[in-house]
């Protein structure tokens, strides 16, 4: 097993837990030959009142739009995924953890597209920690931009969350940890910041907080939004527009957010040093505002922790 990914009990498939060892794929799947699968990945909190999931029906939604976009929707409602999501919790007896729901094309047809091949709906739950690192949160990272740019629009549809996307953030992730950066940031086909390889990317710069257009180039982030929703809530300007490379190395601030970095500072870019070269004050209050409302120590006004045992 591959470190990082302990095993659980139990993966949730088409209604039924079955054991880990047996939430198996064919070789010749639809999903293994062509990446003809979509997914999220969603972060569980532990909090006062037990395990809770972060904008569960948010991300259930996503998983369903992107299933449509690729014409493999599955059989079973949003309703049905929403409570398999806490089951595999619950079952398992997780806490903090990630819950990776999955719709993939299984055994059947033989070409690209294969609607001969069955839909199979997966959830799986295992624990896990700071994607980056706890010292991450705090000290922040040094990250590297990417000679890999993402895809125009109208090449992939960015906005589904499929496993072959994925293939570009590999390329992305893999030269910034060869070139000794935790992470890479990429520029899109004309030439300005996207994003990172599976995170959204905010700026700072004379106290307005700055993130790229979603322009066809970036997933539309749902720790994306709830940033932008909690800075409105801490009285901070924001503003969406166009950001040239240039602008990384020139920010006061600069972080990532995604359901994996959560709200993680980022230090460097190309080994120039973002402001004070550590976590800045409105990267700060935004990071606090998160932990404190994911983790149930702050007010939850707008009901996005779903109890895992309500």
């Amino acid at each position: 097993m591959a470190a990082g990914l302990p095993p659980t009990e139990t993966i949730w498939k088409d209604g039924t837990l079955i054991p880990w060892a047996d939430a198996t794929v064919h070789l010749l799947s639809t999903a293994v030959q062509f990446g003809a699968s979509v997914f999220e990945g969603i972060r569980c909190y532990d909090t006062p009142r037990g395990p809770a999931i972060f904008r569960l029906p948010e991300h259930i939604r996503r998983l369903f739009d992107s299933a449509t976009i690729y014409r493999m929707r599955p059989e079973h409602s949003p309703a049905t995924l929403i409570e398999a999501c806490r089951t595999v919790v619950r079952e398992n007896g997780l806490g903090t953890c990630y819950v990776r729901p999955m719709v993939l094309r299984g055994f059947g047809g033989a070409g690209l597209y294969a609607p001969g091949s069955p839909i199979e709906t997966y959830v799986a739950a295992w624990p896990w920690g700071a994607y980056l690192g706890e010292e991450a949160l705090e000290r922040g990272v040094d990250v590297g931009t990417s000679s890999w740019t993402r895809a125009a629009p109208n090449t992939f549809p960015v906005a589904a969350k499929a496993a072959g996307h994925y293939n570009s953030a590999t390329l992305i992730k893999a030269q910034a940890v060869t070139d000794g950066y935790a992470e890479g940031i990429a520029l899109g086909p004309d030439g300005l910041v996207s994003e990172g390889s599976g995170q959204n990317l905010f700026l700072v710069r004379d106290g307005v907080l700055i993130t790229p257009f979603l322009d066809g180039t970036s997933l539309q982030g749902i720790t994306r939004n709830a940033v932008l929703t909690l800075a409105a809530d801490l009285g901070i300007p924001t503003r969406e527009q166009h950001v040239p490379r240039e602008s990384l190395y020139t920010a006061d601030e600069l972080f990532f957010t995604g359901t994996a970095s959560e709200v993680t500072p980022i230090r460097s870019v190309d080994r120039i040093e973002v402001g004070s070269g550590s976590r800045g004050p409105i990267t700060e209050r935004l990071q606090t505002a998160f932990m404190d409302l994911v983790k149930g120590r702050a007010d939850d006004p707008r009901g996005w922790l779903t109890y895992v045992n309500d």
